[in-house]
Order: C-alpha cells, then sequence, then structure tokens
C-alpha cells in the first residue's frame, strides 16, 4: 500500500464520520418534526428497513441481516479492488472510496440500530423523490464516477 492509498482510506473514514453525525444530528433533532428548508427541501427523520428507495423494507427482519451480509462483501470486495488499482487512477480510486464509505455508513446504521436513518427529502408539488442520507450520495457519485471511467475504456 503507498502513501496515496492511505490518503483514500483517510477519506473514506472522514465520510463515514460525515455520515454518522449527520445522522446522529438527524435522529436527535428530526425525530419528531421535520423541518423544512426550501419549497423543495426539507429534513424529515425516516427509519429505512430495506435498501435503496426501502426495496425490501416490509420483508420481516430477514433483510437487514441479508443487507448487513451485502455490504460486508461489497466493502471486502472494494479494499480489494482499491489495493489492486494503481495510484495513478485518481478518479476511480475516489469513486471506490465513495462507495465504500456509503456500503460502510448504511451498513453501522443495519448493524446497531436495524434500520438506515434517512432524512434528506427533496420534494415538489405533492411529488417527493425518496428519502435518502449521506452515505446515499458517496454510493451515487462514485458509481456514476465508476460509470464515466469505465465509459473511457
Amino acid at each position: 500500500m503507498t502513501f496515496k492509498h492511505k490518503n483514500y482510506f483517510l477519506s473514506v473514514l472522514l465520510l463515514i464520520v460525515l455520515d454518522q453525525l449527520t445522522k446522529f444530528w438527524a435522529y436527535k433533532t428530526l425525530e419528531f418534526m421535520p423541518k423544512e428548508v426550501s419549497d423543495f427541501l426539507s429534513f424529515t427523520f425516516v427509519q429505512n428497513y430495506g435498501a435503496a428507495f426501502g426495496i425490501l423494507a416490509n420483508q420481516g427482519g430477514y433483510q437487514r441481516y441479508f443487507l448487513t451480509g451485502i455490504s460486508v462483501i461489497a466493502s471486502i470486495a472494494i479494499i480489494v479492488w482499491i489495493f489492486k488499482t494503481p495510484v495513478a487512477q485518481r478518479i476511480t480510486l475516489a469513486a471506490l472510496a465513495l462507495v465504500l464509505s456509503g456500503a460502510i455508513g448504511n451498513m453501522i446504521d443495519r448493524i446497531y440500530q436495524g434500520f438506515v436513518i434517512d432524512f434528506i427529502d427533496f420534494h415538489y408539488a405533492g411529488w417527493h423523490f425518496p428519502i435518502f442520507n449521506v452515505a446515499d450520495i458517496c454510493i451515487s457519485m462514485g458509481a456514476l464516477l465508476l460509470i464515466t471511467e469505465f465509459k473511457k475504456l
């Protein structure tokens, strides 16, 4: 592992801390009262027992362990991928760090609480985008970066 790989793992740690701090804030602040930020953005506390967009949310509890297992396997695979990626491939490494931090951030919630805390709520004229969190942003941004990098190949 080179010094540059260490920087990517440090960024993973910092993003996990940011994710967990924002979820802690949401849990303590928004549990009983959503906060309207603008006409299209609110902070609303939601307990997500499923995966993205609430998929598998109503499956009787097994999804907690299934999704945690998926997160563990994906995290290990991404860590190996980071180690095998040359340091010159900075965008790929940044993308992998983003996905890894999001996967671990949501996995922490599932392990300790049994659900993922979501709280960022975009809406317009009665339409709501699925509520999400910082870890979800990291996963989405990392996935988009990986797609753009693979399109270059």
